[in-house]
């Protein structure tokens, strides 16, 4: 700084944030980082983090999970899953990304052998952006059909087709011949014909309830299978486009804008599931429903039984959403001294809460249907999108005043969507603010809004009459053990090479000294029981894997290798990226593997003033081209 040109130092401290928010207007005056910016509250970080882990998942998976499994049994594994391998992922994440200030890729400064790892996580959301706001763009499309004196699924109407029926309906029966023989003919024939079936010769099938056949033949217009691609679906494209400015103009300042969208949209799914349980608790069968779920219907031995372990903890790591890259994403804007652990524990027991509260207002709502209808709570439970988009509006159908209640549980399931949505985008805009801070400072608004331009167009492809099936593609292949390779490297790089006492070291900094007692736990799961779970979890799914289909359509040869290729594009960049790492570096090629497993020289905190001893000695981490190669004498050795 030049004296010279400023009366004191605390002038220039001032003229510098007036020309830095000038500059870049997603930094506020006050923020303590002035060149990537700080959340401007600490309720808009834990609204984003919570938006982020609360989403669909939470809705139509855990309840059907939990009444699947168990009932009320479930929640015995899928609280100690949270303990074992949920919470301490998340705590490492939220740590990672605050401790840095760095998003997903360039967080790997920490261990260069590894960026690879940092690349595969924003890969993957991206393809999984490009399904998800595909959803978003359904419950647009449902909450925009509900706006209706009479929800538009509550009977068959002119799109319908013969076996559209609530009640069981007929297939066959038996004839009396002129010649006195009794034959099976098909119903239609007999119809056709004006003939008269032998009473008590019927043979039933259950019919295809209105909202199912609404969904496939009007809201998807669905094609026979993925070979047959259709046209785009006009109503469905706008509906995407919409979704995609709703993106858009929420993220055009980063977190500064984001941070406030989310009081609405992560506040308002908890107004909404509230409103729900009360009014289907107050419907006739709403306990039958509530006991199937949760109550008498609780089955312990269940317990027993290795698959409702898998899905516990399955469950509990996806709808926490580590591994993705958004949770280290978000936490990069806090201030370096908040309390992540903290932070941490509340996100992760409010995202579990609300499975729970949610699966409340489900299946009373069920119940309901299934007492209506003279059904078993069994045959009416559906999960993902035949609950969302089939049994659920059937059962909003049946309540007086109808289209209300449609409207807002799809506008329900538009806010968790978003909340989630926000965070994938804005992992993608932090990769490149890391990457290219210049850019991104003076074009932040064009770059935001072309990401979101761009992978509207690539979401095209789901809108079309074969767009169904694309997205179970994506979802099936990018959504499932990818994450999982992603998070045992993330954990096994972090805590086994760079060291997992040298990372607590690292907290110690941002949260101040615990007492070891404090670490016993962590130290526990982090070193060995989470990374096994994560593994048995990987070999499971790997053993348990089987080709995708889609209402029992299979899926052609050339859908299931495109969507290998979709999955081995994301994680090849691992290997790719460690052998660039391996041949930048200096020395013989041993030397060189180990100064890869070294943290860069620009590794650390971000601010100088938080660096301490420890950090003496880095390097300015914006010089990211002059010291992010590793070499035998350039890196710091382990402390």
């Amino acid at each position: 700084m030049d004296k010279l040109k400023c009366l004191s130092f605390f002038k220039c401290r001032g003229k510098e944030k007036v020309t830095a928010s000038s500059e870049n207007f997603h930094v506020g005056e006050t923020d303590e980082n002035q060149d990537r910016g700080n959340w401007s509250k600490k309720s808009d970080y834990l609204l984003s983090m919570v938006g982020y882990a609360v989403g669909l998942g939470n809705v139509w998976r855990f309840p059907y999970l939990t009444y699947n499994n168990g009932g009320g049994a479930f929640l015995i594994p899928y609280a100690i899953m949270l303990a074992l391998a949920g919470l301490p992922l998340f705590f490492l994440e939220c740590s990672l990304g605050q401790f840095a200030s760095l998003g997903p890729v360039s967080v790997w400064r920490i261990l260069p052998l590894f960026q690879g790892v940092g690349i595969t996580m924003v890969l993957i959301s991206i393809f999984v952006t490009i399904y998800y706001n595909v959803i978003i763009a359904y419950s647009l499309y449902y909450m925009f059909a509900s706006f209706r004196s009479e929800l538009p699924w509550k009977n068959c109407s002119y799109w319908a087709d013969e076996n559209c029926s609530r009640s069981p309906i007929v297939t066959h029966c038996n004839i009396s011949t002129n010649s006195g023989e009794i034959i099976r003919v098909n119903k239609s024939w007999v119809d056709i014909n004006s003939l008269n079936c032998i009473n008590g010769s019927e043979i039933y099938q259950p019919g295809q309830l209105p909202s199912e056949q609404y969904w496939n033949k009007v809201a998807l217009q669905r094609s026979s299978g993925m070979d047959e691609t259709g046209v785009i679906v006009w109503y469905l494209a706008l509906c995407l486009l919409l979704a995609w400015l709703i993106v858009g103009a929420a993220l055009f300042k980063g977190i500064k804008s984001s941070g406030k969208v989310v009081y609405f949209t992560a506040i308002f799914p908890y107004v909404v599931l509230l409103i729900l349980l009360i009014r289907g608790a107050t419907l006739e069968g709403a306990s039958k429903g509530i006991s199937y779920y949760i109550g008498a219907q609780s089955n312990f031995t269940k317990l027993r039984e290795a698959e409702v372990w898998k899905d516990a903890a399955t469950q509990i790591f996806y709808s926490l959403s580590v591994a993705w890259g958004g949770l280290v994403a978000l936490s990069s804007y806090n201030k370096f001294n908040n309390n992540c652990f903290s932070d941490a524990i509340l996100v992760c027991l409010t995202n579990c809460l609300t499975s729970v509260f949610a699966g409340f207002a489900i299946f009373s709502i069920l119940g309901h249907m299934a007492h209506i209808s003279g059904k078993e709570v069994a045959q009416v439970v559906k999960s993902g999108f035949d609950l969302a988009f089939i049994a659920y509006p059937e059962a909003l159908a049946q309540l007086p005043g109808g289209p209300f209640w449609s409207i807002l549980f799809f506008f329900m399931l538009l806010t968790l969507g978003l909340d989630s949505q926000f965070a994938s985008i804005e992992t993608i805009t932090t990769t490149i603010q890391d990457l290219f801070p210049k850019v991104m400072k003076k074009m932040r608004v064009p770059i935001t809004l072309g990401c979101c331009l761009v992978l509207f167009l690539l979401g095209l492809v789901c809108v079309t009459q074969a767009g169904i099936y694309w997205v179970h593609l994506i979802d099936h292949f990018c959504a499932g053990w990818g994450i999982l390779i992603a998070a045992i490297l993330e954990i096994i790089g972090i805590i086994w090479i760079y060291g997992g006492n040298r990372f607590i070291e690292d907290i110690e900094m941002m949260i101040g000294a615990k007492r070891w007692i404090f670490w016993l736990w962590w130290r526990a799961c982090w070193f060995v029981i989470t990374p096994l779970l994560l593994i048995a979890i990987l070999i499971w799914s790997l053993v348990k894997f089987h080709r995708p289909n889609y209402a029992e359509i299979p899926y052609p040869d050339w859908g299931v290798a495109l969507g290998w290729c979709m999955i081995i594009f994301c994680i090849i960049w691992i290997p790719i990226m460690a052998v660039i790492k391996i041949i930048q570096a200096e020395g013989n090629i041993f030397q060189r593997i180990v100064s890869c497993c070294r943290p860069a020289s620009n590794w650390g905190p971000y601010l100088e003033r938080h660096r301490g001893e420890r950090y003496k000695d880095m390097v300015d981490p914006k010089k990211e081209t002059d010291h992010e190669i590793p070499t035998v004498s350039g890196s710091r050795k382990p402390e």
